[in-house]
């Protein structure tokens, strides 16, 4: 499997370099792939994992990379978000885009009050979290002890098989110089309804249904406010210290999920890579790894992969190095952090779009991998975090001097 030189997984940027656990868990990553390739076709029917497939990254450990270590987490550094999802996306983008979104809440759930980590993990370790982070889609008014919250959400990924979720909100207040808050609301099943609509072109696998909340009322510690995760230590860095939780959380919000859109494009090549080794043009019968045109298709997209790698990674790995330091990254950092994410994740869409249109009536037929790695690229870079017209815009403002128009930064 091509991709980033598996010697980076044995010294990560990071802890458990010595034990090599970073590298292992990636290697039972890989050994994933042949099965959830050979079921994508199926979790794209279910539109979920299959059952199957999330019991496997259960027993793999995938879905606690940064779940804190005092609960049986492995607490690895934040760019293990790229690693892991890059290698399942080889196979599946939807199991890679759900398995990304669930381990995230891990990490963000270890930035909330203790009490409320311990209202899930002490039940269940293993209890998997969804969310929907839209947040004008949930109103929310301060009481007595906490919060009322109502709204309906979309996008809520995985969530059919979460017993929590994570929905954000915005807080209202009686009196209108106060001004609003934005607010994330962490509630068990009972609590909400999950609303099954989730049928869509792309990324079909990931039962990204809506949620819907009536009236309910969220004790306050079981909420976080989005300034308390801004960057620097969090409510949760009084019982978990390692600045993995003193991460700006929406600042790097491209990173949770940009892993799919590279796991995605390397896949895709390496398929358009082994096609070209053997086939011949229909027509002329000429070798197509004997064209010209296909080398330079090749080294196009690769090098379009490579750099988004790159790029990814980098942004992940000075962030763990800054939080280390006690820096808090300001305004150009952070948009320039979106942006990153954003054009890295371009450069994977324009990679697989190159051998999409490279690969003629091939590509056509629903049952090739490459009709859905591009119906899946496109879906993931349709996600608001990687708009480059979105991120570029608030980038360019803030580095003119102009106040960013992100209110989760």
């Amino acid at each position: 499997m091509a991709g980033i030189d598996p010697g980076t997984f044995a010294n990560p940027a990071g802890s458990d370099a010595d034990n090599h656990a970073y590298a292992a868990v990636i290697a039972r990553a890989r050994a994933l792939v042949p099965d959830l390739r050979d079921r994508a076709a199926r979790t794209e029917e279910l539109r979920r994992l299959p059952p199957e497939t999330e019991e496997e990254f259960h027993e793999a450990g995938l879905f606690r990379i940064l779940q804190p270590k005092r609960v049986g987490g492995s607490e690895f550094d934040y760019v293990a978000l790229v690693d892991c999802a890059e290698a399942i996306a080889m196979a599946d983008a939807s199991a890679a885009w759900t398995l990304a979104n669930l381990a995230s809440h891990h990490w963000m759930l270890g930035m909330f009050d203790s009490r409320a980590q311990d209202a899930v993990w002490t039940k269940d370790a293993n209890a998997l979290i969804a969310s929907s982070f839209v947040f004008p889609s949930g109103r929310a008014r301060k009481v007595e002890g906490g919060y009322r919250l109502q709204g309906h959400w979309p996008f809520s990924s995985g969530v059919d098989c979460c017993a929590w979720n994570m929905l954000a909100g915005i807080v209202l207040s009686d009196d209108e110089a106060d001004g609003i808050e934005y607010r994330i609301f962490l509630i068990p099943r009972e609590d909400y309804r999950i609303i099954d609509m989730w049928n869509a072109a792309g990324l079909k696998g990931t039962g990204s249904n809506d949620v819907a909340v009536d009236d309910v009322f969220v004790e306050g510690w079981m909420t976080l406010s989005v300034e308390d995760i801004a960057g620097g230590p969090s409510p949760g860095s009084a019982v978990n210290a390692n600045p993995l939780y003193a991460l700006p959380v929406f600042a790097l919000f491209p990173f949770v999920l940009s892993g799919v859109a590279l796991g995605n494009a390397q896949g895709c090549l390496e398929d358009y890579i082994e096609v070209a080794r053997h086939r011949a043009t229909t027509y002329s019968r000429a070798m197509l790894g004997d064209l010209q045109s296909t080398q330079i298709k090749i080294a196009e997209a690769s090098a379009k992969i490579d750099a988004a790698r790159l790029l990814m990674r980098s942004v992940c790995i000075r962030a763990m190095s800054d939080a280390r330091r006690g820096l808090v990254p300001d305004m150009v950092v952070k948009t320039g952090w979106r942006r990153d994410g954003a054009y890295a994740v371009t450069l994977c869409t324009e990679a697989v779009s190159l051998l999409f249109a490279s690969s003629g009536a091939r590509g056509l037929f629903a049952g090739a991998p490459l009709q859905r790695q591009f119906r899946d690229a496109n879906a993931i870079n349709s996600h608001i975090a990687f708009n480059f017209d979105a991120a570029g815009t608030d980038y360019g403002r803030v580095a003119l001097g102009l106040p960013s128009q992100n209110l989760t930064l």
